[in-house]
């Protein structure tokens, strides 16, 4: 456990404090001069600082504490800091606390609150230090995962995408059929790319289906392929997708809207790997990695009788599902930023969002996914006049009010609000790792949070 900092010049203070912290279990170093506290802290394990204001006799100006809590302030911006401090000293003790110091307590001090706010904020550095380390842990991993892998331009920063990334690449280099499921636009195609470009099959055809926007008449030849001559208007060979596909992956979309018949017919082929083009009595075959994809519930459609259970659980060996982007909103804005400044972007295109836009952006539920937050982005990106996208560049659906929001809320305040929790949710909840991301004390972001009705218990929304 990491020890408490203690800096006074009176040793009768010092061994007070000291003996007050291990009578609770705390560990503790003194320091008797700004020198010995900072020396003290480049030796490390100091994870909560309590320090005087003044330290030359007769001084009560505070200006010796105020330089040594902005020397500490330089070496460790997070590490909190307890001002103990005269009333003498009071009102620079308060303004540091604007400026981002933990607490202050006005001599001589109430042992139980100074030991409790000691173990307030240890809690909340082992906290930001352990989402530190779970954050440099993921961006190692995605560094890994994309230096071994192609993972075909996806941006993400959301560990629920990685999870779902690491298991593709994992099952691209078997041959079992994957099932990849999500909402319209979530990313199927894209995850369906990755998996053949990281499959043994990545230099064979990838070939790609819409098999659920197949009439019953014309599926048979689209898939399966057709002589001439075979119906109307058959006026010359048509080779199928199954063929197209020989010895690489055939991707078939939308397969939860197959009819019956169509069931039937593709299972007949994923069975036995064989077919016979429309018109013909030869048997083909071919060797074919199958990808299917469906936004529709096929383990419902099946208990209902509208998906053969036969066919499903040979679609379905390993299913990949893509969460929805609402679910995973840390991935708005790389994603937003990508599409902003991806390919086609012109030199007078917008080159950054307005802080109002990206609230409005983290805000907003994404019905439509990845694919509506790109045609939102490129449409800004095109009808923007300036080098920064504004809210009314985003033409964004109002998004519903929630039911624990302030009636009839400005749009300034909902924007601040979303900003807010936005920050909250990225930094798991730690009130103190927000407010630095944002460039706020920790006690300003809770005088906001007060003021826009933020609490503890909706703060991770």
């Amino acid at each position: 456990m990491a020890r408490v900092l203690i800096v006074d010049d009176q040793p009768a203070v010092c061994t007070a404090l000291q003996v007050l912290m291990e009578i609770h279990g705390i560990d503790c170093v003194v320091a008797h001069t700004p020198a010995e506290a900072l020396a003290a802290l480049d030796a490390g394990d100091v994870g909560v600082v309590i320090q005087d204001m003044n330290f030359s006799r007769g001084s009560t100006s505070g200006v010796e504490g105020e330089a040594l809590y902005q020397s500490i302030r330089n070496r460790d911006p997070h590490l909190p800091v307890i001002i103990l401090t005269a009333w003498t000293s009071l009102e620079m003790a308060v303004q540091l606390i604007k400026d981002g110091a933990g607490d202050y307590l006005a001599k001589p001090w109430d042992d139980q609150k100074l030991v409790q706010t000691v173990r307030n904020l240890m809690k909340l550095q082992k906290l930001r230090e352990e989402n530190t380390r779970l954050q440099r842990d993921m961006e190692e991993a995605q560094r890994r995962l994309a230096g071994s892998s192609n993972l075909c331009g996806l941006v993400y920063a959301s560990s629920a995408m990685h999870k779902l990334l690491g298991l593709a690449v994992q099952v691209a280099a078997s041959e079992i059929p994957l099932l990849v499921t999500g909402p319209n636009g979530s990313g199927k195609e894209r995850i369906a790319d990755i998996v053949h470009a990281n499959s043994t099959r990545n230099g064979k055809p990838f070939v790609k289906v819409n098999a659920g926007a197949l009439p019953d008449q014309l599926m048979e030849s689209e898939l399966f392929g057709a002589e001439a001559g075979a119906f109307t208007g058959a006026n010359k060979l048509r080779v199928g997708r199954f063929e197209a596909a020989d010895g690489g992956t055939l991707f078939l979309d939308e397969v939860g809207n197959l009819s019956a018949a169509g069931q039937m017919k593709l299972l007949r082929v994923l069975q036995t790997g064989e077919f016979q083009r429309l018109g013909s009595s030869v048997t083909r075959k071919v060797d074919v990695r199958v990808i299917s994809a469906t936004n529709a519930d096929l383990r419902h459609n099946v208990s209902q009788g509208r998906f053969r259970e036969d066919l499903f659980y040979r679609l379905n060996v390993v299913e990949l599902r893509v969460p929805p982007l609402r679910d995973r909103p840390e991935d708005i804005m790389p994603l937003a930023i990508s599409f902003l400044t991806g390919p086609g972007r012109t030199s007078s295109a917008a080159r950054e969002f307005s802080p109002q836009a990206t609230a409005a952006l983290t805000r907003h539920t994404w019905p439509g996914n990845v694919r509506e937050l790109q045609n939102r982005v490129l449409r800004a990106r095109l009808l923007s006049g300036t080098s920064v996208v504004s809210v009314e560049d985003l033409d964004l659906a109002p998004t519903p009010v929630p039911a624990d929001a302030p009636p009839d809320e400005p749009a300034a305040q909902a924007g601040e609000r979303a900003e807010i929790e936005l920050h909250l949710r990225s930094a798991n909840g730690v009130v103190a790792k927000a407010a630095a991301d944002m460039g706020l004390s920790r006690q300003a972001l809770y005088r906001k949070m007060d003021r826009l009705g933020i609490t503890l218990e909706r703060r991770l929304r």
